[in-house]
């Protein structure tokens, strides 16, 4: 990997990692998708990546050590990725980045739920989900009392449930 960089700014160094169009889609998809393999960040992104650009920035993500990428023991011909610590300490920023985009940005109510949870719910929601976000790719132990919904089901049962009134809305 080049290790030239423009500056060392902390901004510049921060944009050489996450200031193209993919990067931080795929963090999303896997942070609050819980989408692991090749196929699922394809198919999965409303955006819509190709095939050639998801596997070139995959494998930019990983030398970075944004994540790493292993046999799936469920099937031998399937990898699966996960996020490692520095991509995980990632969810304030995206909970910043969210929130920002909700107060400056056309957004869609359905799209931005999300975002309005995870910024009502602060720094200890974020402390949780990144714990659970830990446990599921990191093998960490749990710290969230058993039936406790996790952070991500929050996260889409709000999604849903505005899809669900939206949608019921439109067929009256």
């Amino acid at each position: 990997m080049n290790t030239e960089h423009r500056s060392g700014c902390p901004i510049n160094l921060s944009l050489e990692v996450f200031g193209d169009r993919w990067s931080l889609i795929i963090l999303r998809d896997m942070i609050f998708g819980g989408r692991r393999h090749f196929r699922e960040l394809l198919n999965g992104s409303l955006e819509g990546i190709a095939s050639n650009i998801l596997a070139d920035r995959l494998r930019r993500l990983m030398e970075l050590g944004l994540l790493t990428k292993a046999d799936d023991p469920s099937h031998k011909q399937k990898a699966i990725y996960s996020l490692t610590e520095m991509a995980i300490t990632l969810v304030p920023i995206m909970a910043h980045l969210g929130a920002w985009g909700r107060v400056w940005l056309p957004v869609s109510e359905e799209l931005s739920i999300r975002a309005e949870l995870l910024e009502n719910g602060g720094p200890p929601l974020w402390e949780q989900f990144m714990d659970e976000l830990r446990h599921e790719h990191l093998g960490a132990p749990v710290r969230t009392p058993p039936g406790t919904p996790t952070v991500r089901q929050q996260l889409r049962a709000a999604y849903e449930a505005v899809a669900a009134r939206k949608a019921e809305a439109t067929a009256d």
